[in-house]
């Protein structure tokens, strides 16, 4: 009798053991281009693999590479990662994406897959100034030899004057296929699947956890298209539009905060948009109310402030660094200026066509004040006397807004769009409202 609880032990020891011993393997890919939106998910998946507890990382890649700042940045976070990382290459891993994998614990790759031709490129597709040829050498050295590969061979990826006995004459770059890498240390082994990586490890007791983005990460991707981004533009400059027709209006001005937010911050998180181009987007809007609002005519600070909200929007969507644009590929920058110009056109003939019509929708008159509060229905405005038809001078600049002077009194008083200079005299042409509305009394 005494056997049974010893036996019942031992099978609950086993059973824990046994729990403890199954090893969790995460799986993420690499597939896209190497740019911030990239670096991101590398971030946010390792991030994942730390609060999972994850004993295995497993990279899926087939890149053609992308932007050279971005890839050191996930070389780092992977270098950094403190359990064992593995890529499994299944088509490509060039450039960039051989930059990563060299990063990597164990390279597998498939039977057709290659890694190599890491030669840093310019935005137009031509080979990037030395310095920058110079910079990836050092990193593809460094980073090999820190894996135990040899550094020679990852120069060769980049540098076409290397020359490696039995490897590569000058004038060529490396790109190894699955066996010459394996041939090279550059490959641990030719396989099919991650189920048969995690077979030649001897990893049999396993769960795999493929890392998905969130539903909020994946709408901030979805924000990261050019074409929203043209939309949000377009609803921005609508909403502030009509925010100042109409003020107090409040869903405008809520449409176009609401689209400001999506537009800034999925660019902010990305990496892309920088702190000094969300500020001159903001002084571009500042400069073209002071136009509006404050100065005459339409000069430096609106054509000033237009060109710095142009700017600011098109430099948000794009991975330059600073006004350095030579990785920048050109169809980016056009399709941000596509974004930004046709979002503003677009938000242009919408005020034009469609702002007449909005006062008179079923929808504009739930959620704004379409009432007129007439005289004769027992409202009054702030004046005791009968202002309309007296005569005064302008105390201030009247653009279109200022104060005037009428039988020693200062008034608030507004044109109808015309400037009036100071000691002109004046005319009330209705006083319905807390300030007067004036015009210039003709010679």
């Amino acid at each position: 009798m005494k056997t049974l609880p010893v036996l019942l032990l031992s099978f609950l020891l086993l059973s824990f053991s046994a729990v403890a011993q199954k090893k969790n393997v995460m799986i993420m890919e690499i597939k896209q281009e190497i740019d911030p939106r990239m670096t991101r998910y590398v971030e946010l998946a390792l991030q994942h693999a730390e609060e999972t507890k994850a004993d295995i990382v497993i990279i899926e890649m087939d890149t053609y590479g992308g932007v050279l700042t971005d890839a050191k940045d996930i070389v780092d976070k992977i270098m950094a990662f403190k359990n064992p990382v593995w890529v499994f290459i299944n088509s490509d891993a060039a450039s960039a994406g051989a930059l990563i994998s060299i990063a990597c614990d164990s390279i597998y790759m498939a039977p057709a897959a290659s890694i190599g031709a890491a030669t840093v490129v310019d935005g137009s597709g031509g080979k990037a100034p030395d310095k920058y040829q110079s910079y990836m050498r050092s990193i593809m050295r460094a980073t090999a030899e820190e894996n135990k590969r040899d550094p020679r061979i990852a120069e060769g990826m980049v540098d076409e004057s290397v020359v490696i006995d039995s490897v590569k004459k000058e004038g060529q770059i490396i790109t190894f296929s699955t066996s010459e890498a394996i041939k090279h240390g550059y490959c641990e082994a030719k396989v099919e699947s991650i189920n048969e990586i995690l077979q030649r490890n001897k990893v049999t007791d396993y769960e795999i956890d493929y890392y998905q983005l969130s539903a909020t990460d994946k709408v901030v991707a979805f924000f990261l298209n050019p074409f929203i981004s043209g939309l949000l533009i377009l609803v921005i400059i609508a909403g502030i539009y009509f925010e100042m027709q109409a003020p107090g209006i409040g869903f405008a001005g809520l449409a176009a905060l609401v689209a400001l937010i999506l537009y800034l911050v999925p660019y902010y998180l990305n990496g892309l948009a920088e702190n000094w181009e969300i500020i001159a987007f903001f002084v571009g809007i500042g400069l073209i109310a002071v136009e509006i609002f404050i100065l005459p005519g339409f000069g430096v600070a609106g054509v000033s402030g237009i060109v710095l909200v142009i700017g600011s929007l098109v430099l948000i969507m794009i991975n330059n660094d600073a006004f350095d644009f030579e990785f920048v590929r050109m169809n980016d920058i056009l399709y941000a200026l596509a974004a930004a110009i046709g979002g503003l056109l677009g938000g242009t003939v919408l005020l034009f066509a469609g702002g007449a019509r909005l006062a008179d929708t079923r929808f504009y008159k739930r959620v704004a004040l379409v009432d007129t509060q007439d005289r004769a229905q027992g409202y009054t405005s702030s004046f005791k006397e009968n202002m309309k038809g007296q005569r005064g001078v302008a105390h201030t600049v009247l653009r279109p807004s200022g104060k005037v002077m009428i039988n020693d009194k200062l008034h608030d008083a507004f044109t109808r769009g015309e400037y009036i200079e100071r000691g002109e005299e004046i005319e009330v042409i209705d006083d319905e409202t807390t300030s007067l509305k004036v015009k210039k009394v003709s010679a």
